[in-house]
């Protein structure tokens, strides 16, 4: 099997950003990629190593001729979509691929060899960062490949997609309010999950295209080649390069490169928005004032009558006016410009679980309140 061709470089191209002074038994994977060698790790032998070193999760190490076996040789009717990383393929694991392998099917994500650091280390971060964390709104990583130029994925397949592709289509029934917040509470549970790991985990890149769904509308993230080990002790931030999808970042960081868990919070209230309003963060097809999400919602979420003209049509007033309410004022404080004011993901989680009980408006338990004293 051959080897990935890309050198480490350490003071430009790592996996993680963070520098801390601890000894390596106390570090996290992308730290220990740092110190512990002067290259990346270029073949399956050396991301095992490195992997193992964290108890990681056990990963399988393909061959390119087994993916090739698993997708049809990547047929274009098997192909699932694509992005910036290159595309993805759907893909069925026999048992008679390899001995001890049982038949599953899954989704291969295929980055584009485009012979950039870049590439090269958000396939590694993904390899790291999935293969030490599990969770059940995280997407599971089977095992990668890493043969020649070859760089591949290869995730539990999610049946139902992106929430992006399930929310804004043209052609698929509506989500009810139901379904949408049952997207949002798995997606919290998930960043909150990260945030609150033994090395916490910021994902830097939450939106809706991101966190995928199961046959059941079950979220769970994907994507971590932006996530970044999280601060530590009494630091409040990571400083780091400015990364992520604009109209999902947060201001903060956007102007200064500092990162927190505060700053997924604010990509958080994004998404929330997004479900709530069935609109993109960013549309230009929309009128001026109205392309950008966040600049035209907050002014109106807050206020109950002008809240329901902005609530998606297409759910035609299904849903509970009180719920919708509560939900909205959770994406005006996650969506705070001041990082600080923010609420914690946990919090979030805490907040949404009773507006999921059916008949929410009939329910006569309190909902939590934790986020603020106004009503949430």
């Amino acid at each position: 099997m051959g080897n990935c061709w890309c050198r480490w470089e350490p003071t430009i191209y790592r996996v993680s950003s963070n520098a801390k002074s601890e000894s390596t038994k106390d570090l996290s994977p992308s730290e220990k990629a740092r110190k512990d060698d002067t290259k990346l790790p270029s073949n399956p032998e050396e991301v095992e190593h490195l992997r193992r070193s964290t108890a990681a999760n056990p990963l399988i190490a393909f061959t390119f001729d087994e993916l090739k076996a698993i997708t049809g040789s990547f047929r274009q009717d098997h192909m699932l979509g694509g992005g910036g990383f290159g595309n993805v393929y759907k893909g069925h694991i026999s048992k008679d691929l390899r001995e001890g392998i049982q038949s599953i099917t899954v989704a291969v994500k295929v980055h584009d060899g485009d012979n950039s650091y870049q590439g090269h280390r958000e396939w590694l971060a993904e390899v790291i960062f999935l293969g030490q964390l599990s969770h059940p709104n995280l997407v599971k990583l089977i095992g990668y490949c890493c043969e020649d130029e070859h760089r591949v994925l290869i995730y539990e397949y999610m049946s139902r997609g992106s929430v992006e592709n399930n929310l804004f289509s043209k052609v698929l029934v509506p989500l009810p309010w139901s379904t949408r917040l049952k997207i949002a509470f798995g997606a919290a549970k998930g960043l909150a999950f990260l945030h609150e790991a033994e090395k916490p985990v910021i994902y830097r890149d939450f939106k809706t295209s991101n966190i995928l769904l199961d046959q059941d509308y079950n979220a769970k993230l994907s994507d971590f080649g932006l996530a970044k080990d999280g601060p530590v002790g009494d630091k409040s931030h990571v400083s780091t390069r400015i990364m992520g999808t604009y109209g999902y970042a947060a201001p903060e960081y956007i102007m200064t490169g500092h990162l927190s868990p505060r700053s997924d919070v604010y990509s958080f209230g994004v998404v929330l928005l997004e479900l709530l309003t069935g609109r993109k963060s960013l549309d230009k097809s929309r009128r001026a004032r109205e392309q950008n999400l966040t600049d035209w919602a907050i002014p109106l979420v807050k206020e109950k009558k002008k809240l329901l003209d902005i609530v998606d049509p297409r759910l035609e007033g299904d849903y509970p006016i009180k719920g919708v309410q509560k939900a909205a004022m959770l994406a005006y404080h996650c969506l705070n410009r001041n990082p600080k004011a923010r609420p914690l993901m946990r919090d979030i989680v805490d907040s949404l679980e009773p507006l999921l009980v059916p008949d929410f408006e009939k329910s006569t338990f309190p909902v939590t309140r934790k986020i603020s004293n106004s009503s949430i």
